[in-house]
């Protein structure tokens, strides 16, 4: 729960968040203040890492000040600020409930404040490497070892920093890790997750991808990359293989009568990736459109790629749900990681592009529409 004016990009679940002062990183605002209230599940403590905390000096930090409060043991921890920074990036407490209190009066510099949180469910946050712990988003520092686990809190995708590269190449190791993580589709930005990913030699250039609601940029070389292992692939390596479409089927599609009279027929079975040509299109002016793809059997699908037809017109999908069956009849809309209503997934924004969206958790089903 949070609470005040002063309060930027939050995200608070019950294992793990992110909490950020307004306008973070550019300067908070005067006078302003931001209550935030964290409550783990009975039986856990909080870990809290302070990715940032630049709030302007002053004495006993009575201008700007970040306190936390334990209300169970009645511990306080701060004020902090510029002048007074915690003794240690992890605060490691013995309470299932924190409040986090960010006040300003007048002051002209700062950035304010970033800081993360998991439960000790989750040992591993921030705790991969003396980087990590200083800084929970950011790997770009310290030398690490070929492989390593790190917890990423949610609310990893909003935060400022960059990310280079795409799933299948890898990230550069100056990469925001926990946002690359999101954009890899490894976890779900609303629940965050544990990470595997190993520091591998770098590549001559990063191409940039949308994938998840990220854009990544495109770079050039780097010494060392970031590349994810989902943990399907540790056990099996075909986990990431594109699944083959038995059959496709269609609301409706378009038959093309173009300039010299000729038919052509945007018929569901040209929905597949690789088809070269125009693809599928339903009947113009369609309300409701699908399209749905027969597995041949019960299949786990975990993502998803779409791409427009550039032949002869400028076509994409801009967005859409996905429903799952497992007997074509009975319809299963997919509401991803929140469970709490359908998911819209960002599609295309120009014909030529892929756009990746990964299904956290996995669809397991026969039939895709």
């Amino acid at each position: 729960v949070s609470a005040g004016n002063g309060c930027g990009h939050t995200l608070l679940t019950p294992h793990s968040g992110t909490l950020s002062s307004k306008n973070y990183p550019g300067t908070y605002p005067n006078h302003t203040m931001c209550c935030w209230r964290l409550q783990a599940p009975p039986g856990t403590s909080l870990l809290l890492a302070f990715g940032d905390v630049d709030l302007e000096p002053s004495e006993h930090c009575a201008h700007s000040s970040l306190l936390l409060a334990d209300p169970q043991t009645g511990t306080a921890y701060g004020p902090y600020c510029r002048n007074s920074v915690p003794s240690a990036p992890l605060l490691v407490t013995n309470s299932s409930t924190v409040t986090v209190l960010f006040n300003s009066t007048s002051h002209r510099s700062g950035r304010g404040l970033l800081v993360s949180y998991a439960t000790s469910q989750h040992p591993g946050m921030g705790a991969a490497s003396p980087g990590m712990q200083r800084h929970p988003w950011d790997v770009s520092d310290p030398p690490f070892t070929m492989c390593f686990s790190v917890y990423c809190p949610a609310g990893c995708k909003d935060i400022h920093g960059d990310i280079w590269g795409n799933p299948s190449q890898g990230y550069r190791d100056t990469s925001v890790l926990c946002k690359a993580a999101v954009h890899a589709g490894v976890i779900a930005d609303e629940l965050g997750g544990q990470v595997t990913l190993s520091r591998e030699k770098g590549i001559t250039l990063y191409e940039s991808a949308f994938a998840n609601g990220l854009r990544s940029k495109r770079g050039s070389l780097s010494e060392k990359r970031l590349v994810f292992h989902k943990v399907c692939c540790l056990l099996s390596p075909a986990c990431d293989d594109m699944l083959e479409v038995v059959t496709f089927n269609a609301s409706s599609w378009w038959h093309e009568v173009d300039v010299l009279g000729q038919d052509r027929a945007w018929v569901a079975e040209r929905a597949a990736l690789s088809t070269t040509g125009h693809s599928w299109a339903a009947e113009p002016g369609a309300k409701a459109a699908w399209l749905e793809l027969d597995l041949g059997t019960r299949r786990n699908v975990t993502g998803i790629i779409t791409k427009g037809s550039s032949e002869q017109h400028d076509y994409y999908v801009t967005s859409y749900h996905v429903s799952s069956s497992r007997d074509g009849k009975n319809w299963r809309p997919y509401r991803g990681s929140s469970g709490q209503e359908d998911k819209v997934f960002e599609g295309n924004a120009d014909s030529q592009g892929e756009v990746s969206n990964a299904f956290i958790p996995p669809i397991v089903a026969r039939y895709i529409r």
